[in-house]
């Protein structure tokens, strides 16, 4: 079955770093965008940024100067390298992609579990 892993979070301090992951797996046949998201404890989730599968990336205004998403076609993975990071980035990072399977009759949207970042002194 196709199915998204995020992994890479944790406790950093202001100004720190950290790069997660986001795998997929399963019967694929073609991914088209894999998209990061986050939601904050008690805040609506808001998108991160978007890398469609011929490398166009589009970020939200928040993180574009300090985040970077790129692709691994081959590894069926997308990451989110996250550079300065402040308090306000704390959350819990989603990963989803837009994924034809092999047993599926149309392409599909796909959710990981999320993983989670927190940035404190």
């Amino acid at each position: 079955q196709v199915q998204l892993v995020e992994s890479g979070g944790g406790l950093v301090q202001p100004g720190g770093s950290l790069r997660l992951s986001c795998a997929a797996s399963g019967n694929i046949d073609h991914i088209y965008s894999m998209t990061w998201y986050r939601q904050a404890d008690g805040k609506q989730r808001e998108l991160v940024g978007e890398a469609t599968t011929d490398g166009r990336v589009n970020y939200a205004d928040s993180v574009k100067d300090r985040f970077a998403i790129s692709r691994d076609n081959a590894k069926n993975t997308t990451y989110l390298q996250m550079n300065n990071l402040q308090p306000e980035d704390t959350a819990v990072y989603y990963c989803n992609a837009d994924i034809f399977a092999s047993t599926s009759w149309a392409p599909r949207t796909y959710w990981g579990q999320g993983t989670r970042v927190t940035v404190s002194s």
